[in-house]
């Protein structure tokens, strides 16, 4: 069933667990903080794909992702990403929250889809390789060893991701994050915060 755009907001507004918005998490590395990680990308104004090898992503193809969850769940998310880590030391670093928003539309006129949950060797059976980019291993026949990721609900983007600040809402864990970024453009003579459809903090819905 197809509807107009006003009627597809109102089905979305009405129901707590969805988003015409999606959401990209970025983390801190070895050597960049994760503002610093975050203003490189505004400085750029690309997000670059991770691959097999930096990420999850099946095939040759890097892909951009996100996660199609309102602020509340990706908080949720986030703060167990944290907790598991802590009790788990080798469990690899997957994002921190902070990051950029764009609606959805938009991610999808960029070639952005959902991604499809399966069993990684199911799908590559019925995908061609060039959409094995779109795969995210779901298995659930070995209760000892679980692999399931869908509740990031992810879509991606294939290669790179560019954009526009206006197009984008930039996404901090807590105030005290926003500040530094603040004092950070004004340092390096930036508007990005002026610039951007808005600003916004995790902090502000799931505290």
């Amino acid at each position: 069933m197809a509807y107009d755009s006003e009627l597809w907001r109102k089905r979305y507004v009405e129901r707590s667990d969805l988003t015409t918005e999606l959401v990209h998490l970025t983390r801190a590395t070895d050597n960049k903080s994760k503002i610093d990680v975050l203003f490189e990308i505004l400085e750029s104004k690309t997000i670059r794909g991770s691959t097999t090898s930096s990420g999850f992503i099946v095939g040759q193809t890097p892909a951009v992702c996100f996660q199609d969850a309102p602020l509340n769940a990706v908080g949720q998310n986030c703060w167990f990403e944290q907790t598991y880590r802590k009790e788990n030391e080798w469990a690899k670093k997957r994002y921190d929250p902070i990051g950029i928003i764009f609606r959805k539309k938009y991610v999808f006129k960029k070639g952005g889809r959902p991604v499809i949950y399966d069993v990684t060797s199911e799908a590559k059976d019925y995908l061609p390789s060039d959409q094995w980019w779109r795969i995210v291993n779901f298995d659930l026949n070995d209760s000892e060893n679980i692999v399931d990721w869908s509740h990031e609900r992810e879509w991606r983007v294939p290669n790179e991701l560019k954009f526009k600040i206006s197009n984008v809402v930039i996404l901090f864990g807590n105030n005290s994050q926003v500040k530094e970024f603040i004092e950070k453009c004004n340092e390096m003579g930036k508007n990005y915060y002026l610039e951007a459809r808005g600003i916004t903090t995790i902090e502000s819905v799931v505290c």
